[in-house]
């Protein structure tokens, strides 16, 4: 898990960027100019900055060579623009930017290029039991107690889950969604990346998906006991 600021003077890019970016289990810093910018990567230290380059106060490439030539630029620099140019790109690449992103930035090169920066995959979870009941050891782990006899249990050390069937299809099909939603986003640490993978769902869609299910989603952040 990261703390990755982010500086744009739109507030609507500020809010997806931390959307996305927080279901990742990074921690997210905003900033709407330079001058935000400058306090917030003095006292949080940020392990990456996502910084626009057309601000009102300061531009990114000129706050950008600001961290360069005082030193401070310790940390990995990714440069969003949605008119940027390819003489723009060489110039923030030449004061030490990691990369650069071209608005509208599509998920896939977002979450590719802040991996890339951070140099590393967080890691996964250990496996073992969880205050909610699931495990994050593989396998599924749930058993469904049918109404005509004892719940069928699953075998090994995994806990145990069990679905009310005497009830509506619909019912009952989604308090089995919303637990395997669950098992795989405690699983995978919460990333909603891998979670897409795991269940061959698009990433839209598994969001809209999780929110119909009232899945909490903050419980299931790396870090969340």
């Amino acid at each position: 898990m990261a703390t990755i600021l982010v500086v744009d003077d739109e507030l609507g890019i500020r809010a997806l960027l931390s959307e996305i970016l927080s279901d990742e289990g990074h921690t997210i810093e905003l900033a709407e100019n330079a001058a935000q910018a400058r306090a917030l990567r003095e006292n949080i230290k940020p392990d990456l900055v996502l910084l626009d380059i057309w601000m009102p106060d300061v531009d990114g490439v000129t706050l950008l060579k600001e961290w360069s030539a005082s030193g401070q630029l310790n940390m990995p620099v990714i440069m969003m623009s949605g008119h940027g140019t390819i003489d723009t790109a060489v110039e923030a690449t030449r004061y030490g930017a990691t990369a650069f992103l071209e608005k509208p930035i599509t998920l896939q090169k977002l979450l590719r290029s802040v991996e890339q920066a951070l140099h590393k995959t967080p890691p996964r979870p250990p496996a073992g039991p969880r205050a909610d009941g699931l495990t994050t050891a593989d396998g599924f782990t749930g058993a469904l107690s049918l109404p005509a006899g004892p719940p069928a249990v699953a075998s090994g050390p995994q806990a145990e889950q069990r679905f009310d069937l005497d009830r509506p299809l619909r019912e009952a099909r989604d308090a089995f969604e919303k637990s395997y939603f669950e098992f795989h986003l405690a699983r995978e640490g919460g990333s909603m990346t891998r979670v897409a993978e795991k269940t061959g769902l698009e990433r839209t869609h598994l969001y809209r998906k999780l929110k119909q299910l009232g899945v909490d989603l903050t419980r299931n952040k790396r870090g969340v006991p």
